[in-house]
């Protein structure tokens, strides 16, 4: 509802700064009316789940693929050991057992297979310095000087290939190992203390041909007396033993006696169905329900005991049981198995193809049943907690992909959100965009990251869809996260789409709208995107309909829009440009720097109009700021770019840009200082007015009236009004059933009748009667309305009076009369009837009064112009 202002101020009043009265409270209600709404950009979803759309700027022989086979060959049997702390350098000595030697037990095809050993030293007591090196040196001495008995195996000892490695024969074992294998036992003792050779053991030789015939020890009979011990042997190649379930020092303790007991009597039964199944060929759906079964109870069995991770000393036997069920093709089933696999923590390539292998079964949407009733997602969020993208980046990729193709079905984005699915996105979104390596815009990980964050930010946009999901973009600081987003990869069309898709659809919120706001570098990176993406339709709709929220809902983002540096200028670009397709929208990179692939096509006639409906809008928003208003209006450019649209277009077939553009001629048509160039072109302007009066479009009809409202305060406007009959059509009007139709036909009305010889005429088409309706039927619920309604009356009743008086006065009595007339609005709030309330004591009562006091001694006084005082000073609410 609109005050009464200084005769030199529009019709139309822009709220400026300052503390609000209760007035100016109620004011905002219709002043919202004239920031412009727009319907959201619509994008379909793409049904084809893949890594990129078919609209993806990335070339396909350059991005990682959608489609691929998956078996259980193609996991790495080295990730099946425990893992290692610190990876070890080879030592750089000769073993005992020389190649000859090997060669005379194994047969001479052993020694072609056998590969060359390196040099002993020079000096072994130059590489140990300090208190290491008094401490070798002494059990040196000790045990050159003890000599042990020599030792018979047991009759029932054999030695068996370490099943603590899932490599194949050869692969995994040391050159002793694989030379001791079926060797007697002199050459087991030999190779043994190779194999168990320590800085602290026994002292090195330089006779090892001698060595080679010694009798075993005690010490080589006994390195490799079980698979526990042989499992230690191989740790200590690269692992680190620690004191845990599944790490232990190979000195038989308790802990792995349990281990062991559990193995035989849970997991071992498990593997041994698993080996019994044949791989291959289709699975029935009792065979797949039983190996399910079978699976989950022994994560569960594992995950009770503590044995997940790498703590379970014969982890490497379970993970080859488990990639052999991989060939069986079962999706169920695979997705349990994934489940446990990541559970057990493998890394590197196996990683890698376990999130391919959840990847390939979520590209189906028919899988997402299966997605709802396993705990996988978990495991998915679990992995882009932890793992760092310079070393498993391309996992990371396949694991986010399925997050977004889960994300697009309504039942698991729930699930999701429950999960804090956006809180861990969020996470890793300041991952990519904080890592050092993002500096290095052409390096690999780099590029890894652009690959991520198109998916991610995919998931994102899936996430926006659901309303419950909006505290949770602004609790985690996602919105600032994008922005930075838009800012390192501001040169990638497909990351900067997603991202603007998500904003188009976050910022339609309040809250998230105001949240954006607040971030500071926000409307420069748009502006930025906007030139250098010009011609990228999809984009810049986007980014124009986030802009025009913006603007609509925060003053501080009007007035940011307007002063950043080229804004305007970009802005008027591109309305240029996409009025005249065939020209180009000058030079959209800027500092930015050529492009790096050929511009898009040109876009149809109605993407076209769909960017320059946002366009427009963004400019009626922003110019309600007086400072960017008064600017505006008096920018040749810009006015000139509005008329042509109302020129060229017509509202049959581009009513919302038509309407947009009346509307955004309307705000700055509140600013008619000197330099407004709406002034300076009134006359051309009234002439483009009556197109869209006389058009069946009622927005357009109600958007023309209100331009008229502020133009007809200027003379020759009034004269042109009258001069083509459009007081008919304004007093015509007063009969619509809408009070925005109604209040803007009296601001016309009210300026028209300030002229004496316009009166007459306005009675003789009805006004006073059609007022006195408009009062009757409007006053108890729009006080503002019924003070203007009076004000025109007052105006038009200078010269006398006719028949209405009588009525009148009734209703004026009844409307003067508090509690009458507060009782319209008891049902209402308190605090909106407390807002009805100081609207009739500043707006409706001191107007009515007078009013109604000439009615009654038909009292003669002067016509009350436009913006004349005629209501008491405005007070604040108590």
């Amino acid at each position: 509802m609109e005050r009464r202002r200084d005769s030199q101020e529009p019709f139309y009043r822009i709220t400026g700064s300052g503390p609000k009265t209760s007035a100016e409270i109620v004011q905002e209600a219709r002043q919202s009316l004239r920031t412009l709404r727009t319907q959201r950009p619509f994008t379909p979803r793409d049904e084809h789940r893949q890594l990129f759309g078919e609209g993806s700027s990335r070339p396909r022989d350059g991005r990682p693929p959608s489609a691929f086979s998956l078996h259980a060959r193609n996991f790495e049997a080295p990730d099946s050991r425990p893992g290692s702390g610190t990876r070890l350098s080879p030592l750089d000595h000769k073993p005992r057992l020389t190649v000859v030697a090997a060669a005379a037990v194994l047969g001479g095809g052993a020694l072609e297979e056998a590969p060359a050993l390196p040099k002993p030293p020079a000096d072994q007591t130059d590489g140990r310095k300090g208190p290491g090196a008094s401490r070798a040196r002494l059990l040196r001495a000790t045990m050159s000087t003890v000599r042990l008995p020599p030792v018979s195996p047991p009759h029932n000892t054999h030695v068996r290939r370490p099943e603590s490695s899932d490599s194949p024969p050869g692969r995994g074992v040391s050159v002793p190992e694989r030379l001791t294998i079926g060797a007697p036992p002199v050459v087991h003792a030999a190779a043994a203390r190779e194999t168990d050779q320590a800085p602290t053991s026994q002292p090195h030789t330089r006779q090892p041909s001698t060595h080679t015939s010694r009798p075993s020890t005690h010490r080589g009979e006994i390195s490799r007396p079980s698979r526990s011990d042989q499992h230690t042997g191989a740790a200590t190649c690269g692992t680190r033993p620690d004191k845990e379930v599944g790490d232990g020092d190979g000195s038989g303790t308790g802990s792995d006696v349990t281990e062991e007991s559990f193995w035989n009597s849970v997991v071992s039964p498990v593997l041994e169905k698993f080996e019994a199944v044949a791989t291959g060929g289709s699975p029935s759906e009792e065979v797949v329900r039983r190996l399910s079964d079978e699976c989950s109870g022994l994560h569960g069995a594992l995950q009770e005991r503590g044995m997940l991770g790498r703590r379970l000393r014969k982890r490497a036997a379970l993970l080859r049981s488990l990639y052999r069920l991989i060939d069986l093709g079962s999706d169920q089933l695979n997705l349990l198995l994934a489940k446990l696999i990541l559970a057990l923590e493998v890394s590197g390539n196996n990683l890698l193809n376990i999130c391919k292998l959840m990847f390939k079964i979520s590209r189906s949407a028919s899988n997402d049943t299966l997605f709802h009733n396993n705990s996988i997602i978990d495991s998915l969020l679990s992995v882009l907690r932890s793992k760092d993208v310079s070393v498993c980046g391309e996992a990371l990729l396949y694991c986010v992909a399925t997050l977004k193709f889960l994300s697009g079905n309504s039942a698991l984005r729930r699930l999701l959100l429950e999960k804090d699915c956006i809180g861990v996105l969020s996470q890793l979104t300041h991952r990519l965009t904080h890592a050092p390596s993002e500096r290095d815009s052409t390096g690999p990980t780099h590029t890894t990251a652009g690959h991520i964050l198109v998916q991610l930010t995919a998931t994102f946009r899936n996430m926006a869809d659901l309303s419950e999901s909006r505290p949770s973009f602004v609790s985690n600081g996602v919105l600032t996260e994008l922005t930075t987003v838009l800012d390192h990869h501001y040169a990638d069309p497909d990351v900067c789409t997603n991202v603007a898709r998500i904003f188009s659809k976050l910022s339609s919120y309040n809250e998230c709208c105001l949240a954006l706001a607040e971030i500071p570098q926000c409307c420069r990176i748009f502006i930025d995107l906007l030139g250098k993406h010009s011609k990228k339709q999809d984009l810049v709709v986007r980014l124009l309909f986030t802009l025009g929220n913006l603007a609509a809902r925060s003053p501080e983002a009007q007035l940011q829009i307007y002063e950043e540096r080229g804004a305007v200028d970009t802005l008027l670009r591109l309305l240029h440009s996409y009025q005249e397709p065939g020209t180009a929208p000058g030079d959209p990179l800027g500092p930015r720097g050529p492009p790096s692939r050929p511009p898009p096509p040109l876009p149809g006639a109605a993407e076209r109009e769909d960017v320059l409906v946002k366009l427009v809008r963004v400019l009626a928003n922003v110019s309600i700021h007086p400072t960017a208003g008064t600017a505006l209006a008096a920018n040749k450019e810009c006015v000139g770019l509005l008329l042509k649209v109302l020129e060229r277009c017509s509202v049959e077939l581009s009513e919302e840009l038509m309407v947009n553009a009346a509307a955004t001629i309307n705000n700055l048509s509140f600013y008619q200082g000197e330099s407004s160039e709406i002034r300076r072109r009134h006359a051309h302007l009234s002439h483009l007015l009556l197109k869209l009066l006389l058009s069946s479009s009622m927005a357009a009809v109600l958007e023309a009236t209100r331009v008229f409202g502020n133009l007809s305060q200027i003379s020759d406007v009034r004269l042109f009004i009258m001069e083509h009959k459009v007081h008919q059509f304004v007093v015509t009007l007063l009969d619509s059933k809408s009070s925005d139709v109604c209040y803007s036909a009296c601001g016309v009305l009210i300026n028209l009748s300030s002229e004496p010889h316009n009166r007459h005429t306005l009675r003789q088409e009805g006004a006073i009667h059609k007022l006195a309706e408009c009062l009757r039927d409007f006053g108890p619920y729009d006080w503002q309305l019924a003070g203007l309604v009076c004000q025109t009356l007052w105006n038009c009743t200078e010269d006398g009076m006719e028949d209405e008086t009588t009525e009148l006065l009734h209703t004026l009595s009844i409307y003067l009369d508090e509690e009458e007339a507060l009782s319209y609005s008891a049902s209402d709030g308190d605090t909106m009837r407390k807002l009805h309330q100081a609207c009739w004591e500043l707006e409706f009562r001191p107007v009515a009064q007078r009013l109604c006091r000439r009615f009654q001694v038909q009292e003669a006084a002067e016509p009350i112009r436009e913006g004349q005082a005629a209501a008491e000073p405005i007070r604040e609410l108590s």
